[in-house]
């Protein structure tokens, strides 16, 4: 397989920047005039956080003011903990942390059960401002999670009936029973 060369002319766009005279980005490439067009600033004061703070490898400092009411804990704060060990372009950094934060929901809910606190689990979820909003959807999830609790059951119960049959074996009250009533 050979490459043939292209020709660039018969592309719309290309090369557009090729020319320093017209060049979109000019203004932004001389920094000496910030002070007219308001780009400088002071950096606000530091905060010193109490608690951990994940940090992106690729930043070398923390932003002025970061979150500190959820530092990381338990099973999701050590998954949290790994992730941030790579870099954010790669895919397993953001698919660890939404795993984190899924388990997060649940090692919470397990919190409040120990507190002896229920949690509302459908206000939480947002429930009823989608009845309100969407009664169609919400119908539709319900007879899904009807139809799969259904097949769940059904399949335990038919699983539990296969075992139940091999630990009596044909030896058993059941099978002689039966064989009795084929005679």
């Amino acid at each position: 397989m050979t490459k043939a060369l292209v020709d660039t002319a018969a592309i719309p766009g290309w090369g557009v920047d090729a020319d320093p005279e017209n060049d979109p980005t000019y203004p932004m490439r001389h920094i000496e005039h910030q002070q007219d067009r308001g780009l400088t600033w002071e950096r606000p004061t530091q905060q010193h956080p109490k608690v951990e703070i994940l940090r992106s490898i690729e930043h070398n400092r923390l932003p002025a003011v970061v979150g500190t009411s959820t530092p990381p804990a338990g099973l999701s704060g050590m998954i949290r903990r790994v992730a941030f060990r790579r870099s954010e372009s790669d895919w397993w950094h953001w698919l660890m942390l939404m795993g984190a934060d899924r388990l997060n929901v649940v090692e919470g809910v397990v919190e409040d059960l120990a507190k002896g606190k229920v949690p509302n689990i459908p206000a939480e979820l947002g429930w009823k401002s989608e009845w309100q909003h969407n009664q169609k959807g919400v119908a539709k999830k319900a007879g899904i999670a009807v139809a799969l609790g259904a097949g769940l059951f059904l399949w335990s119960r038919r699983s539990k009936q296969r075992r139940d049959e091999e630990v009596a074996g044909p030896h058993s009250l059941a099978a002689e029973a039966a064989a009795e009533r084929a005679q």
